[in-house]
């Protein structure tokens, strides 16, 4: 499944904290998986929980570690 394709709630609610990690860690408007990782990590946070951000915030993820994106 593309990101083009992916259904995404119209509202979703997105912790400051996370959308701020996230947008930090951006390389050429995208999020690597090991950033995403480390976020979930840091964070303490599940790592779909962090996608799930990512998709709501219209970032795309990149250099996927089981090579998918």
């Amino acid at each position: 499944m593309g990101f083009k394709d992916k259904i995404i709630d119209g509202n979703p609610k997105i912790d400051d904290a996370l959308a701020a990690a996230i947008r930090a860690r951006l390389s050429g408007g995208r999020l690597t998986c090991a950033s995403a990782f480390a976020i979930a990590e840091e964070l303490g946070v599940p790592r779909t929980e962090v996608g799930r951000a990512a998709d709501a915030l219209g970032i795309r993820l990149s250099h996927c570690q089981l090579g998918a994106f």
